[in-house]
């Protein structure tokens, strides 16, 4: 298997630097699945070129243990020798190291200087066809040329293979190229020839920093590559969708006010809000509760005050927010009796959890906006089909109110991270939806102060489950 990078960038023989191989040697390095070479078929001030050349150990390969295979002749009949796979992004990793995490000591300017640079593989298998291929590399800058090779150019009938010749071009940096193609060559190779545990996902996501959060492909991307293994899958999802959070400012270590806090302080709202939230789950007779998108800790803190609540677990996607939430409950010197009472818990609304079954009470307080509208059906059944706590209690802005509040431009929404407001008619439809569907019952109460026309600025539903009901 051929991987060729070419640059322009004059002096383009710097390259040699770049890669920490001199352009004027023939370089062999030992792997544990067989040798890879590394040498330059051009150099010149104008163009240089380096191939990395794989040369698997296909004996080497029958003998060690490959539990895929599902019949002995497929151990001496594939194509792993020659299909560029998990073999190549080691290979990549191990011989060009130093450039995949960029260091270059004689020339440390150019490790952060966006050069013309392309890459091409010559064989790639493309599970999901051009299409997948292009979604892969398109997003992040790249210009793709892709030829699809036919299954035998004997018999054109028999139509094309899965098999793709690939070049991609970007004026990027050595090691930002070099670190895309060690992710997404692993994408496209469904059997990894090694194990991939935890410590592969910390791989992907250190590897991953900084561009695959925003990827539009990121779920398919992380599925792939951790090999469909969902447990691995939803913990790596649940942190890439914390990266993809906008950072809030902070001021001497505290996080700042959101701005809905700011419009709504003059209202005493958040007060309001909490008091209405803490009134509906003491009066469902709860005793475990679950704070859903617990932010830094505000509804825990009241929740801590009432004994009734004796098991409280606070769970949010951002760990900065439950760091914020540890220093505001002064989790580190609550009594022992306490801090039995309390757990923060990291994880995402997204993606069932074990962890949030059983309880008796759930508040999902000013979260759901937050979510991408494409992302509500998944929440709606890690709540209320998987979850399923007997009561439900859930606030969200009410749009219509916010034409009271003179600092707040037209059409714009309370918060810079609000995907969406709701009406009250839109709100009520869709939590009336819900409960018939997953068998609850719901009432709908207002939160502050009520305009006779505009409603109050929160709507609130509490969600009752109805027991032996059918639910899905």
């Amino acid at each position: 298997m051929l991987l060729t990078i070419t640059t322009t960038h004059e002096p383009a023989n710097a390259l040699g630097y770049l890669l920490h191989k001199h352009p004027e040697r023939f370089q062999s390095f030992d792997l544990s699945f067989g040798k890879a070479h590394v040498y330059y078929p051009e150099v010149s001030v104008e163009r240089c070129t380096a191939c990395l050349l794989l040369d698997v150990d296909a004996v080497g390969m029958v003998r060690g243990k490959n539990a895929d295979q599902n019949f002995l002749l497929a151990q001496y009949v594939n194509d792993r020798p020659y299909t560029a796979s998990s073999f190549m992004s080691v290979a990549i990793a191990q011989v060009f190291g130093s450039a995949l995490q960029g260091r270059c000591k004689d020339r440390p300017d150019l490790v952060q200087t966006p050069i013309p640079l392309s890459a091409r593989l010559d064989v790639l298998p493309v599970r999901g066809g051009e299409r997948f291929l292009r979604g892969v590399f398109e997003p992040l800058g790249y210009e793709v040329e892709a030829v699809q090779s036919p299954l035998d150019e004997r018999f054109p009938e028999w139509g094309d293979s899965p098999y793709f010749s690939v070049t991609v071009r970007k004026t990027t940096t050595l090691a930002d190229l070099l670190t895309h193609l060690y992710v997404l060559i692993s994408v496209f190779d469904n059997r990894k020839h090694y194990w991939v545990g935890e410590d592969e996902m910390e791989k992907l996501l250190a590897k991953s920093e900084g561009w695959l959060a925003q990827h539009p492909e990121k779920e398919e991307i992380t599925r792939r590559y951790l090999k469909f293994q969902p447990s691995l899958y939803r913990m790596a999802l649940a942190r890439l969708v914390h990266e993809e959070e906008p950072a809030e400012a902070e001021d001497d270590g505290q996080p700042r006010e959101k701005a809905e806090e700011v419009l709504e302080k003059p209202l005493s709202l958040n007060e309001q809000r909490l008091g209405a939230v803490v009134a509906s789950l003491r009066a469902s007779g709860a005793k475990r509760v679950l704070d859903l998108g617990c932010g830094a800790g505000s509804l825990l803190r009241e929740l801590m005050k009432d004994k009734q609540f004796y098991e409280i677990v606070g769970m949010d996607v951002s760990m900065r927010s439950l760091e914020a939430a540890q220093r505001r409950l002064k989790v580190d010197r609550l009594s022992t009796t306490q801090a039995n009472r309390l757990k923060l818990i990291h994880g995402s609304l997204m993606y069932r959890d074990k962890r949030l079954e059983d309880f008796d009470a759930a508040a999902v307080v000013e979260v759901v906006e937050h979510l991408d509208p494409p992302r509500l059906s998944a929440f709606e059944r890690v709540l209320f089909e998987f979850a399923r706590p007997r009561t439900v209690v859930l606030t969200t802005p009410n749009r219509e109110y916010n034409v009271t509040w003179e600092t707040l431009p037209s059409g714009q929404f309370r918060h810079p991270d609000h995907r969406f407001e709701w009406t009250r008619l839109e709100f009520q439809s869709w939590a009336s939806g819900i409960a018939n569907r997953f068998g609850y019952e719901v009432r709908f109460l207002t939160v502050g102060p009520e305009h006779p026309d505009l409603g109050s600025p929160t709507q609130m539903g509490v969600f009752q489950r109805m027991e032996g009901a059918a639910h899905g």
